[in-house]
């Protein structure tokens, strides 16, 4: 497979969420994660969530997935409400879950073998996504032999054979080193670039999210509601060179202020052409 060739995945992976509010645990203990979140995503976007520990953005993901329930409001993809589970909507964690005693090539292909997909057809699928994300050379590898970087690698496979409408990607970078990282980031890009899935990416870190993401949803505190949506205005294909602009600097300072408020105020809209309103 060449560099720029491109996987066609269906053109799907819409997300339309109306005053969703999600309660966690039981009886007196029970409390609300979220509330109040209203946000409408189009196929193939990609949106990065950023807000303070705590603030529900785990949940939300954990509730696009389908493991978890809403108490009130509407939550959709692609017109249906989500009721439980999908393999169309695949879920990577900070911490990779990959069965330590299968191969590279036997982890990525355990999703196709549970949907009765033939041995050679689920690894033609499974090889062809390994080629993706570069490691057509390690199929025959166990994840202990791995760096951290490739597991992860690996874990991203594993949801991309499935063909998902939905990418969610709970902190996936979060427990490598910088350079590690930035390496990912760069690979989830041109991932993206090719597959044009649905992302929704949450992360601590305000630069990996203007990095990333064609808008970032900030949440305030618990309950989690949408503080401001940012649509972040620079090129693509981006490079690292951009977290060094003035205009990079202007909207890190004002997620930071946002993260720093514990009040809730009505959604707001950052538009590029506000940019030069943003003290830097």
């Amino acid at each position: 497979m060449s560099g720029q060739e491109r996987i066609a995945f269906s053109d799907t992976g819409r997300i339309d969420a109306h005053n969703v509010a999600i309660r966690l645990g039981r009886g007196e203990k029970a409390f609300e994660a979220i509330s109040d979140v209203t946000l409408s995503i189009k196929p193939g976007e990609f949106v990065c969530l950023i807000g303070p520990s705590g603030c529900g953005k785990s949940t939300l993901l954990g509730a696009l997935a389908g493991h978890i329930g809403v108490a009130h409001g509407e939550l959709k993809v692609d017109g249906d409400n989500v009721k439980g589970p999908h393999p169309e909507r695949g879920i990577v964690f900070q911490h990779h879950t990959l069965f330590p005693w299968k191969s590279v090539l036997n982890n990525v292909a355990f999703g196709p073998k549970m949907r009765g997909i033939g041995r050679k057809e689920r690894h033609r699928r499974a090889k062809e996504i390994l080629e993706l994300v570069g490691l057509q050379d390690f199929i025959h590898r166990y994840p202990k032999q791995l760096s951290g970087g490739m597991q992860q690698r690996v874990e991203i496979a594993r949801v991309l054979v499935n063909r998902p409408r939905l990418l969610l990607m709970d902190e996936p970078f979060g427990a490598l080193d910088a350079l590690t990282r930035m390496h990912m980031q760069e690979l989830l890009l041109d991932l993206w670039s090719r597959v044009r899935t649905t992302i929704i990416f949450v992360t601590h870190d305000i630069d990996e999210a203007l990095f990333l993401a064609d808008r970032v949803l900030v949440m305030s505190h618990r309950p989690g509601r949408i503080l401001e949506e940012i649509k972040v205005p620079f090129a693509r294909p981006r490079s690292a060179e951009v977290s060094v602009t003035p205009e990079f600097g202007a909207l890190k300072h004002h997620c930071m202020s946002l993260l720093h408020t514990r009040t809730v105020s009505p959604l707001r809209r950052l538009e590029p052409l506000g940019l030069e309103n943003i003290e830097a």
